[in-house]
């Protein structure tokens, strides 16, 4: 048993979750990694541009684990998750946080629409 009831909480609201609702999770945590890495870039803070990046990364490499390509639209969105691990490499090795506004700027896309499509699903 879990004595920490916030932990409980957040497991039990994990394991209730609909594939739609994980998936948009997933990309709400994308969005803080790039946000943290982008406030390590104001306060010149490797460290944690480094960890926020590396996490960036692996939330990408687990959307790219998830796609089914048996539809088209998977080749697609892998090709762009690929792009975005290539952004938060090379931002990380530079330095250089160019790259991450229009990469933040098209998660927000994605989970917009993925969120629209679960809504439309759901009716």
């Amino acid at each position: 048993m879990n004595a920490n009831p916030y932990q409980t909480y957040k497991q039990q609201s994990v394991m209730t979750m609909t594939p739609g609702e994980m998936l948009l999770a997933v990309y709400d945590e994308l969005i803080k990694q790039i946000s943290f890495a982008q406030l390590g870039f104001k306060d010149k803070n490797n460290e944690v541009i480094n960890r926020s990046l590396q996490k960036a990364q692996k939330i990408v490499h687990v959307l790219q684990g998830t796609l089914n390509f048996d539809y088209s639209i998977a080749n697609s969105l892998n090709d762009l998750y690929d792009y975005f691990d290539f952004v938060f490499r090379n931002t990380n090795m530079k330095k250089d946080s160019s790259g991450l506004d229009d990469v933040l700027s098209m998660v927000v896309e994605l989970k917009n629409t993925f969120a629209e499509a679960d809504k439309l699903a759901r009716k």
